[in-house]
Formats: C-alpha cells, structure tokens, sequence
C-alpha cells in the first residue's frame, strides 16, 4: 500500500524525466543542415520542443522560410535517422528521477510513460538509460494509432492519457508534464496534472493550467500529497 492519494501516474518524457534537448537539438541542426538551412543554437531548441520531432522540426524550418512539403519529408525522415542512432548521446535523468521513481515504487504506485516521442524512440531511450523497468507501459506519440483526421492520436489528445490510466488499473491517477501539450490531455481525459516548471515549458509554468506545479523532480511526492489535502 503506499501513503500517497494515487495509485497510478503517467510521466511525459522529454522536459519531465529526462533532459533530451541537446540531441533533439542536433538531430534537428542534421536535417536543417541537409536542406541548406543554418543550424539553431542547441540551447534555443528547447523552444522548439512540445509536440514531436515533426511539430518541432517544423518549427525550425518554417522560421527560416519554410518548405515545400515533399521536401520537408525528406527532411524529417533524415532526422529520425539521426536520431535514431544518437538518442542518449547527452541525455540524462534529471536530479531525484532515479530516487523518487525508486520511492513510488517502494510505496506501490504504477507507473506510465506517455509521450509524444514515438514509442520505438522512447523505449531505446529508457532501456539505454536503465530506466525502462520502473514502468509498466510506454505509451508515444504513435502508439494509439490515427484518428479521422490521419493525425496521430498523440497529447494534446486524451487517448495516451487514457490508454495509460486503463493500463495502470484504472484507479486514482494524476499526470505530470511540463508543457500545454501535456495540462491539455490531463484535462481532456479529467485526471489531475502537475506542472514541471524545471522542464521545457511552452508557457510560464503557473500559467499552465496545471492543479499544482513542482521546481523540481524532488518536489513531486510532496505535490501528489498536497493535491490530496486540497481536494
């Protein structure tokens, strides 16, 4: 049994338990490098970073004029490549991930990735971080398949969310994330989300919408108990 008000929770990925961004960043520079475009500044590519390698790719490109869509493609292609093979060149847990993952486990709790990352690219991150194993299920960007709309059914959609919470057991279940992306799904499929303000948040953290917000991945234990005293 655990001391915590929740069975189960899901955890975005890039920005909430790993710092991804410099190999986001360079996978990204590979491509636009490829299409004759000026590389980014790998710190500013945690701007780029919210609803995939395409949305984030796209972004770079279109600042610098964009591409037609043939083209841009190839591109994308290339960088999942690259990506590929270079995804835990740089990347690391952030501070306490181990630690705290360890905690909930001792108490208990399930745990789920759901990420926009595709699901392949997730799980050879997790696995070569030695991660994988604190996690029931890995849920990414393709793993739910494609709407009516050929879109994947990726957060800002509540499916992952969903599929994670019905994976987990269906119990008591609360999300953390650090970008609109992942406050939009928690809230669409009516589970609790806290905030990371440390990660790569696409607006200020306290503007998120979250039910609560953590500076730190230390901090998440002490939120999960104080959303238990505010309800």
């Amino acid at each position: 049994m655990t001391d915590i008000p929740f069975g189960a929770i899901g955890f975005d990925l890039d920005g909430t338990l790993l710092d991804t961004f410099r190999d986001l960043g360079a996978a990204v520079n590979h491509a636009l490098v490829l299409g004759g475009f000026a590389e980014v500044s790998v710190e500013t590519s945690k701007d780029l970073i919210g609803g995939g390698a395409k949305i984030m790719l796209a972004r770079a490109v279109e600042a610098q004029g964009g591409l037609p869509e043939d083209e841009f493609k190839r591109l994308y292609k290339a960088m999942l490549g690259y990506y590929e093979a270079n995804n835990a060149v740089h990347t690391v847990p952030y501070p306490g991930v181990r630690e705290v993952l360890a905690e909930l486990a001792d108490k208990g709790v399930r745990m789920a990735v759901v990420t926009n990352k595709f699901e392949a690219f997730a799980r050879s991150v997790l696995t070569q971080l030695d991660l994988i194993d604190a996690f029931e299920t890995v849920i990414g960007g393709d793993s739910m398949g494609k709407g009516p709309d050929g879109q994947f059914l990726a957060k800002p959609h509540p499916a992952p969310v969903l599929k994670a919470r019905e994976v987990l057991g269906g119990g008591s279940f609360v999300f953390l994330g650090d970008s609109t992306y992942d406050v939009r799904a928690a809230k669409a499929a009516g589970v609790p989300v806290i905030a990371a303000a440390y990660g790569y948040c696409d607006r200020p953290p306290h503007e998120l919408g979250a039910d609560a917000v953590i500076d730190s991945f230390e901090g998440l234990i002490p939120a999960l108990e104080g959303l238990a005293h505010a309800a």
